[in-house]
């Protein structure tokens, strides 16, 4: 058996907004929004085996869109181990970062010669086919806080220009992207939500080319939950009105039942905005 190994890194993603952008073809089938990457995200280490194997923090799991970038980038059983201090299911976009991380140490290992932008089209369509995401991984590939309007290009952004910061998190439970992409009646009043916030978001970038007060876009993002009836969890509507009690500015975080916000509060993490991308180690 080879013993030689690739590592590559990913970063988490947060998604503040998002329009479906539906298409029968996967490569153009994605979503158009805006978010943000953080410092943490996925490392993943993969080897050749003689089955393909995924390990998340050192347990096995069933995790079909790894599985399915291994299937489309060689023949060869791979043994994928992924580690992350970041909830799955929760809206980190780590099931993105886990299939582009997954991509680029494959490509590396084995030599294949493709390019990020290849590889992050694979890791794209593996997510959409699997329904486990339509818009991390190009967030993951760009890196930074990235705003995407460009129908039909799924790896097209541009990064908004908000400085690195510290962002506080608390995760209460997960929604499930699948159930929320098979519901039309809930499609429609998300994409009518996004169309409004991205027109926000167009008009700050017209006014502040040169720095955004990120807290403006929490403003747009929180506006967006209510008006596309996602924000129903009790908690998570609880903990963003004692922050707005405090003169703060929070938001859920795209899908999950989850808060973020620019200032801490009780029962939250931190982690920070960040521009780094995708990158094999």
């Amino acid at each position: 058996m080879n013993m030689e190994q690739t590592e590559a890194f990913a970063p988490g993603n947060i998604s503040c907004m998002f329009k479906i952008i539906p298409h029968r073809d996967p490569t153009k089938m994605h979503s158009l929004g805006m978010g943000f990457t953080v410092k943490e995200g996925a490392v993943v280490t993969v080897s050749e085996d003689n089955q393909t194997t995924v390990l998340f923090n050192s347990s096995e799991i069933c995790f079909p869109t790894v599985v399915s970038i291994v299937q489309k980038l060689t023949p060869q059983p791979m043994r994928v181990e992924i580690v992350s201090p970041l909830p799955l299911g929760c809206g980190f976009g780590l099931s993105g970062a886990s299939a582009l991380a997954t991509a680029y140490a494959v490509n590396e290992l084995l030599e294949l010669g493709r390019s990020e932008e290849q590889l992050a089209m694979t890791a794209h369509v593996a997510e959409v086919e699997n329904l486990t995401g339509l818009g991390d991984v190009c967030a993951q590939y760009h890196g930074g806080c990235l705003v995407k309007l460009q129908e039909g290009h799924p790896l097209a952004a541009e990064r908004l220009p908000v400085p690195e910061q510290p962002v506080y998190y608390r995760y209460f439970g997960p929604i499930q992207t699948k159930e929320v992409l098979r519901d039309a009646e809930q499609k429609e009043r998300i994409n009518r939500a996004a169309d409004a916030a991205l027109r926000g978001i167009e008009e700050l970038m017209k006014s502040n080319s040169n720095s955004i007060n990120f807290n403006e876009c929490i403003k747009i993002s929180k506006s967006f939950a209510l008006n596309s009836g996602l924000l129903r969890d009790r908690r998570v509507q609880h903990v963003i009105q004692e922050i707005e009690n405090e003169n703060g500015y929070a938001s859920m975080i795209m899908l999950g039942n989850a808060v973020f916000s620019t200032q801490p509060f009780e029962g939250a993490k931190e982690t920070m905005l960040s521009i780094q991308k995708g990158r094999v180690l």
